[in-house]
């Protein structure tokens, strides 16, 4: 036992040691000297990065089972008769009993149908979770078959004109005799903000080529067009709760993966600071979200999008961390209500469906503890995720307070 202790020691103390390297990787959402430091805590045999890494690639191991996936694999086609049409339907809508035909659908808020799982929001989240585990775990282990996988998952989805999606979301969340699509549908794709770090990590392996890159990146471009001037994209923009926060997330990270920081810029220091005043109480509470039947997850949810804004306002030269209002209203205040019931000081006093999983504050956490300087939030996040607090996925992307 010692023995293992003091060689755990001396392995610290080397990495440690190692002088601090900056990662030349152009990344959008994750931190690539955080996962360039891991690395090399990894292959120094560093217990935490091993343990993290390790856990990482039994993800991958089943990630490489995955897929491919594509929209033109649903059984249904949009109106539009081209099956590359992206479809969803709205997760809370119903058939009406009182109908032959149920027709129209009404609203269960937050009771979930299980129809939506026939159209593409489903393969969407597999799509991009098995991608981003695969392009890490190459990252990490050098290991082509992850690479392979990913870039295959990334040309099915987005890239062959046989399968690639159309880069629009007209017939997101429709509702059934009532609409086909509508512009909420668009929070169905915040996955994809990670999606350009994806493609950026497997730009060493011969898998995925420069060319292909390119295509990735204009496939994003028209995409953020749409975004922007569709009608869909600006009735999401006018949204005062979560959706209009992901959307302005959505914005601002496609117009960094494809270089057009003026973008990014413009709609974190505009758009995401007005609405910080809007969405945040001067005490924290956040009342639009409160007032769903879900109210702790989509508060937690909808606070993790003005982190997000807060992380990618760093590399635009905007500070939304430290942004309040004349009354206080701010990211800090929204936390530290939140905060109160995740450690326990408060119970969670709002009627819900579901009880408060906590777990989902743990990128919040992280890039608060960072962001404020706050060691007490990297000791609740450690709390909260109890066993897997080494083995998180969220130690080898970004830096802790304690580094």
């Amino acid at each position: 036992m010692k023995s293992s202790v003091s060689i755990g020691l001396v392995l610290v103390f080397m990495v440690w040691m190692m002088p601090v390297r900056a990662y030349s990787l152009a990344l959008v959402m994750y931190d690539g000297d955080a996962l360039g430091r891991q690395r090399d805590a990894y292959d120094a045999g560093v217990v935490e990065a091993v343990v993290a890494v390790e856990a990482l690639l039994d993800e991958a191991a089943a990630a490489l089972d995955s897929g491919p996936f594509s929209v033109t694999f649903k059984e249904q086609t949009s109106p539009s008769g081209d099956k590359r049409d992206y479809m969803s339907q709205g997760p809370y809508w119903w058939p009406d009993p009182d109908t032959e035909d149920g027709l129209p659908y009404i609203r269960r808020d937050g009771e979930r149908n299980p129809e939506c799982d026939k159209l593409d929001r489903r393969p969407l989240g597999q799509m991009t979770s098995a991608a981003n585990t695969l392009a890490l775990a190459y990252f990490f282990s050098g290991d082509e078959k992850y690479a392979e996988h990913a870039a295959r998952l990334l040309r099915v989805w987005f890239l062959s004109s046989e399968t690639g999606m159309n880069p629009h979301l007209e017939y997101g969340q429709r509702i059934p005799g009532r609409t086909a699509g509508r512009g909420i549908g668009i929070i169905d794709t915040r996955g994809l903000m990670y999606i350009g770090d994806t493609a950026t990590l497997l730009l060493s392996s011969d898998a995925w080529t420069n060319q292909e890159h390119a295509k990735l990146e204009g496939w994003f471009r028209a995409y953020l067009a749409w975004l922007l001037e569709s009608d869909h994209g600006k009735d999401e923009a006018r949204q005062h709760n979560n959706h209009g926060t992901w959307y302005d997330a959505q914005v601002a990270a496609f117009a960094l993966f494809v270089g057009d920081k003026g973008i990014a810029r413009t709609v974190i220091d505009e758009s995401a600071r007005s609405r910080l005043g809007k969405h945040i109480e001067p005490d924290g509470r956040q009342p639009h979200e409160l007032a769903r039947t879900l109210p702790s997850g989509y508060s937690m949810g909808n606070l993790e999008g003005f982190v997000v804004l807060a992380m990618l306002g760093e590399k635009t030269g905007v500070d939304l961390w430290r942004y309040e209002t004349e009354d206080g209203r701010g990211i800090r205040k929204a936390l530290d209500y939140l905060v109160a019931y995740a450690s326990g000081e408060r119970e969670w006093e709002y009627p819900d469906l579901r009880t408060p999983n906590w777990g989902r504050l743990a990128l919040t956490l992280r890039h608060a503890a960072v962001a404020y300087q706050h060691p007490e939030y990297e000791a609740l996040l450690r709390n909260i995720l109890g066993d897997n607090a080494v083995s998180h996925r969220i130690n080898l992307l970004y830096p802790s307070i304690k580094e």
